[in-house]
């Protein structure tokens, strides 16, 4: 079973609310899940209605069962210096050098090393454990970049070991790499039911394979409900005036004679039926495309009222119906 989830996707689609709800999801019935966010953005605050998040994991969220959510902003520079503490125990010389600026200066211009840092301390929470033995998280979710960039970011890891061919770094690359391509991961991609995302999904999930990364699932996001059933639909893309005058007329809406009430609401009735029903005809061929792609399909609803912390629960509620255990 997978223990470190990385949920990308297409921007606009949704992603950082997505694996807030999932790592509600996974932290039910009393489990831990740590929630990280990689991009600097603190949209996982703003969902949860907290201040900015630090560079330490803290508790954010109680899950149903009372399970526990915690979170963690991972910082470029701070993981830098974790890094040169824990290999080569430049503690205060590391501080040091942060001052200099000479942290910020090496992890924007190293080729690679920002994404390094980023995947590094994710894989590390997921193979860390307690004293007592038990890792201590059972789940690990990343907020990670979006599908143009995904598969980029966490095969960073494998580049930067075929250039350290030993040492330090050669080893955690390794070790990263290790965890990024093994059972114990799983990348899940969001989108919607829109043609760009769609495309951008299966091209992503094409360079997932293509790279022996394991894929998720596809989390299609904010779903609309289908207000006209098929004959319905039919009945619209047939242009049927008289049924439709009908129908309005034994909803007590006037007459169906021409020029009454229920002829008048026929045309803008039917030109908003169309467009629903060309909506329904989009979204019908684009689930056929992600059906294709032969990953599991999950399905949130849109929330009209929009996302607040009571909506984050709801829809972490419908992906727990969904995932499998």
């Amino acid at each position: 079973m997978s223990r470190l989830h990385v949920v990308s996707g297409k921007g606009g689609t949704g992603k950082t609310t997505v694996a807030a709800a999932l790592a509600l999801a996974l932290a039910a019935d009393g489990r831990r899940t740590l929630l990280v966010e990689v991009e600097g953005r603190q949209g996982i605050a703003q969902l949860f209605e907290t201040g900015p998040l630090p560079y330490e994991e803290r508790k954010i969220a109680t899950a149903p069962g009372g399970g526990e959510v915690h979170a963690l902003a991972i910082d470029p520079e701070f993981a830098l210096l974790d890094y040169l503490h824990m290999f080569y125990k430049l503690g205060s010389a590391g501080r040091a050098l942060k001052k200099l600026g000479a942290i910020d200066f090496a992890t924007t211009i190293a080729p690679g090393l920002r994404d390094v840092l980023l995947t590094g301390k994710a894989c590390e929470a997921v193979r860390r454990k307690g004293k007592d033995g038990r890792f201590v998280y059972d789940s690990v979710v990343m907020d990670a970049p979006p599908t143009g960039r995904i598969t980029r970011f966490l095969n960073v890891n494998h580049e930067v070991a075929g250039l350290a061919r030993t040492g330090p770094i050669h080893n955690q690359a390794q070790a990263v790499m290790r965890v990024l391509k093994s059972p114990q991961t799983a990348v899940h991609m969001v989108t919607l039911l829109e043609e760009m995302p769609v495309q951008e999904t299966a091209d992503g999930i094409a360079e997932l394979r293509a790279d022996g990364l394991p894929t998720g699932g596809v989390i299609i996001n904010m779903v609309r409900p289908a207000i006209l059933d098929h004959e319905a639909v039919e009945v619209v893309a047939n242009g049927q005036r008289t049924a439709v005058a009908k129908a309005l007329s034994r909803a007590g809406l006037g007459g169906a004679r021409r020029g009454g009430m229920a002829e008048r609401l026929v045309d803008p009735l039917l030109e908003q039926a169309r467009e629903h029903a060309e909506r329904v005809a989009l979204e019908r061929a684009q689930r056929a495309e992600l059906t294709g792609l032969g990953v599991p399909l999950h399905e949130l609803e849109l929330l009209t009222d929009g996302i607040d912390l009571a909506g984050l629960y709801r829809l972490a509620a419908d992906l727990r119906k969904q995932w499998p255990e």
